[in-house]
């Protein structure tokens, strides 16, 4: 399985610990983000594992350096521009193995996810992308139709974007949480306009759904945090076993 771990971020969110390092490498329980989740995916079966980075660049690469992994480890450098999600995936490219899919995973997500199932998931259904979702309140929604991604809410604004015009007038959707993993097919990363600046995935996505297959893989975790902010920081104590 090959990976990339989304680790470029600036972590405003977590200031004043992300004034002098980057999101990646906060810690919890004496472990960081990024050590967390690498051996997560790397007890999964990943063994070729992406890292984008851009705050604090260069201590993220010196902290993998440093540390022995039992998978390859490839930098996505960002450095000189924060490309965003998208934009991301795209100019990490000549990263991946070509012909197949690659999980995404945000570094600031702690949960009990079980990718095997996701991937399994992936594989059964084969469509150009899975998003890993849940049932819980947030300001931004995916909505999906017969387990196909129709469009976007944004609650705060009550903001749409749609597929397709036709599915504007749908009101047969579900509004599901994207839990920021997911895993995207070859095809769909190929699909992705060129990094030479910064662009979100959603739009993609959405773009993408209007003639292929991007599905829900809706989790029941017992456990999910999006660790990006000091109040599901402090939580995530009780989450992690040394």
């Amino acid at each position: 399985m090959q990976a990339l771990i989304l680790a470029a971020g600036l972590g405003t969110r977590l200031r004043p610990l992300t004034d002098s390092k980057p999101k990646a490498l906060v810690e919890i329980e004496g472990r960081t983000l990024l050590e967390i989740n690498i051996k997560k995916l790397i007890s999964y079966g990943a063994d070729h594992i992406v890292v984008n980075v851009h705050h604090f660049a260069d201590k993220v690469i010196d902290y993998i350096n440093s540390h022995t992994w039992n998978a390859d480890i490839y930098i996505s450098d960002e450095s000189g521009t924060l490309l965003d999600t998208g934009g991301a995936i795209a100019h990490a490219i000549s990263l991946f193995e070509a012909n197949k899919p690659v999980l995404i995973h945000n570094v600031d997500i702690i949960s009990s996810i079980d990718i095997s199932e996701l991937l399994s998931h992936h594989q059964k259904h084969a469509p150009f992308a899975t998003l890993a979702v849940s049932k819980r309140h947030t300001n931004r929604q995916l909505l999906f139709n017969d387990n196909q991604l129709i469009g976007w809410h944004d609650n705060r604004t009550d903001q749409y974007q749609w597929a397709t015009p036709q599915m504007i007038q749908s009101n047969k959707h579900t509004e599901l949480a994207y839990s920021g993993i997911s895993v995207l097919s070859w095809q769909f990363i190929q699909s992705l306009p060129n990094a030479t600046q910064a662009y979100p995935l959603v739009p993609c996505l959405l773009k993408a759904a209007a003639n292929h297959s991007v599905i829900p893989y809706e989790h029941d975790a017992g456990i999910w945090l999006d660790v990006g902010k000091p109040e599901t920081l402090a939580l995530a104590k009780k989450l992690i076993t040394k």
